[in-house]
């Protein structure tokens, strides 16, 4: 009950959706996307433990990707605003809750193989490789945020209203999504490494 009091005193913006009726479909990712609201700006109590990142929310997760663009760079209230009207933008779109968009846009756009290189004798061969669900979390939440930061350059679009299109497009598996594109890259890559 305490912790609940403390995300609606901090954040009652977000404490509105409920994270009770969000279905995350993919199994290798549900053990990693957190849907608990808890306190923002804490400090980073999970660096340097592992798996620790999955401890924190995922929408935490997306606030601090933002903020490793060159625009909200430290900025962790500004990045939190953000996030919360491109939420907005994004309920009033779908019509639905976007929390299950966003879960929704990091399945589809989270690449299942990439490539590594082997080193045979003097020669480099690129081999196809199954991505570790960690690491599917991380590049998805990466690449939704760069998109985001890319389409928001040089345009009169606001990075909220950027945001929230990711979003969708990504949750519709559009391959016009930043995000979506780049993962079909990847797994395209990987085939041709096989």
């Amino acid at each position: 009950m305490a912790e609940s009091q403390s995300v609606q005193g901090f954040f009652p913006q977000l404490a509105k959706y409920d994270m009770a009726e969000v279905k995350i479909e993919d199994k290798g990712l549900a053990r990693y996307i957190n849907l608990e609201m808890s306190d923002f700006f804490l400090g980073a109590p999970h660096a340097n433990r592992l798996f620790g990142k999955s401890k924190l929310s995922i929408v935490e997760r997306l606030i601090n990707g933002m903020m490793r663009t060159e625009i909200y760079n430290g900025k962790k209230t500004k990045a939190y605003k953000a996030v919360r009207d491109a939420f907005e933008i994004v309920e009033k779109k779908t019509k639905a809750n976007p929390i299950q968009a966003l879960v929704d846009a990091l399945q589809n756009a989270s690449p299942k193989e990439e490539t590594t290189r082997l080193r045979f004798g003097g020669i480099l061969v690129p081999k196809a490789v199954d991505v570790a669900p960690q690491r599917r979390l991380d590049i998805a939440l990466r690449n939704i945020c760069k998109g985001t930061i890319n389409s928001s350059h040089k345009s009169k679009k606001s990075v909220e209203s950027c945001l929230a299109d990711e979003i969708v497009k990504a949750a519709k598996n559009d391959p016009a999504s930043f995000a979506v594109a780049k993962k079909n890259d990847l797994e395209r890559i990987a085939k041709s490494a096989r």
